[in-house]
């Protein structure tokens, strides 16, 4: 049989139609996600030309099954794929959308000597078992001639339902219906398995782990990549990165972070323990062979040779919220030690690292350090009330990929930048600024911190006003 099978999907001819189910939450980094995975195939997104992003159902054309298969097993924001045999607006459309579709592309599938099993999925809708079980007594007209078995069936099938997206206005009968034939499902079980509440070692800014998953898929990291993190902290996207092969290395500011040392972020811990490190969290998931290294470093110095190093560069950068924005400095008068001091080596005070220069030290170093065609990805905090498409910085050998937004809070949010390396630095890119506007830094960038907690601030002040205090 499974050599049936695999005869059956190896080499499938792209002129079929394909249905993707999503999941209903990060909703903007749904399509980013599935062009990037598919470029990893040489493969466009092609769509139906009724397309909804917003939509739970996405058809797509011009694919084989190789390609859906090889998306499904990197998607987090994907729940399933099915081939697409039919659809339409109303049971009757669909019944139409069925028998037309080609006897001899249903007939490896519907044999007698196979077992099938038929489920049903609503969106925003639950169903009752006997309406369940009425709607596939209705696909009676589809000549199955094999046995159902619901435990272990060599195929599976689905009629899948669309009910709209408001939970307050659930229709009597569906927008939309599907069918077809189960191909796989998505990697969601990943943000269970590898959530940072499991996890060896943390901080206080350990990024979620389904976000860690989303991040390594814009930036199309792949097996034997070697990722970097600048602002690396506890290495969850070291530890995302590396599940999909990748070699992975970072730096970071804080020494205690890097070497796992001092006050652990755990509420019932007081003291982080001694093998609480990144290389623990990556031996935890199986991937210690993939890890290179991490090392104390200032973002803001140049500690690299300038040459080509990167696949890609993942990144979230403090904003100053909950870890502060410092560099290595001082604003004082530097005074140089006498030549025959031979007391300890000076260890440099910090000073403030503006979020604009953060950013354009960021895309600077990700010009001269990835190589052609590989992506940086980061995180760019955002107050919405000011926000618009100028803000996000540009460097003229990158090109901006995807902008999606995760909002924050009414007045914030952060932007996950996606960008590709598409020439490589010349001596006139440093005064490009100079000649065009929009590249130069925004500096409204700097002020996030304050913007934040003065919208922080506004809010508490008017639900202290909105709660009437209890007198005696």
């Amino acid at each position: 049989m499974l050599h049936t099978n695999m005869a059956l999907h190896s080499g499938r001819a792209c002129s079929r139609q394909y249905l993707l189910h999503l999941a209903h939450d990060n909703v903007d980094f749904r399509l980013p996600e599935i062009k990037a995975l598919l470029s990893l195939r040489n493969q466009s997104f092609d769509t139906s030309e009724t397309f909804i992003e917003k939509s739970p159902f996405w058809q797509l054309n011009g694919l084989s099954e190789d390609d859906i298969r090889s998306v499904m097993s990197r998607t987090v924001c994907g729940k399933s794929a099915f081939e697409l045999w039919g659809h339409g607006r109303t049971t009757d459309e669909l019944k139409r959308s069925l028998l037309a579709y080609p006897a001899e592309s249903m007939a490896p599938y519907l044999q007698q000597n196979s077992t099938y099993k038929i489920n049903v999925y609503t969106f925003n809708k639950t169903l009752e078992f006997k309406d369940r079980i009425s709607k596939i007594d209705a696909l009676d007209f589809l000549p199955f001639e094999g046995k159902v078995n619901l435990k272990d069936p060599d195929h599976i099938f689905c009629l899948l339902e669309d009910y709209g997206s408001d939970p307050n206005d659930i229709p009597d009968d569906p927008f939309h219906l599907y069918f077809g034939r189960w191909i796989a499902d998505g990697q969601r079980e990943l943000i269970r398995s590898h959530s940072v509440k499991k996890r060896h070692f943390i901080g206080n800014t350990s990024m979620d782990a389904g976000l860690s998953f989303i991040m390594a898929n814009h930036a199309k990291v792949k097996a034997d990549d070697l990722v970097y993190d600048p602002f690396v902290g506890t290495g969850s996207l070291l530890v995302a990165c590396s599940h999909f092969g990748a070699y992975v290395c970072g730096t970071d500011i804080d020494y205690n972070t890097i070497h796992g040392i001092g006050k652990a972020s755990r509420k019932d811990q007081k003291w982080r323990g001694p093998d609480e490190n990144i290389r623990a969290n990556l031996r935890q998931y199986g991937n210690e062979s993939l890890y290179v290294d991490v090392m104390v470093s200032d973002a803001s110095k140049a500690v690299w040779r300038k040459n080509p190093l990167f696949d890609c560069i993942v990144t979230d950068p403090p904003y100053g919220i909950r870890e502060s924005t410092r560099r290595t400095g001082s604003n004082k008068d530097i005074i140089k030690p006498p030549e025959d001091f031979s007391g300890e080596n000076h260890v440099p005070v910090s000073m403030a690292y503006h979020l604009s220069d953060i950013f354009a030290d960021l895309l600077n170093f990700a010009a001269h350090h990835l190589v052609l065609g590989g992506r940086l990805v980061y995180w760019l905090p955002i107050y919405r009330p000011e926000y618009c498409e100028e803000m996000v910085p540009l460097h003229p050998c990158l090109t901006l990929i995807s902008n999606c937004e995760q909002t924050l809070s009414s007045h914030t949010s952060r932007r996950l930048i996606a960008m590709e390396k598409t020439k490589e630095p010349e001596d006139s890119d440093k005064l490009v600024h100079l000649a065009d506007p929009r590249f130069t830094s925004y500096q409204g960038h700097n002020s996030f911190r304050e913007k934040y907690f003065s919208g922080l601030t506004k809010k508490n002040g008017k639900d202290s006003k909105a709660t009437p205090k209890n007198e005696d």
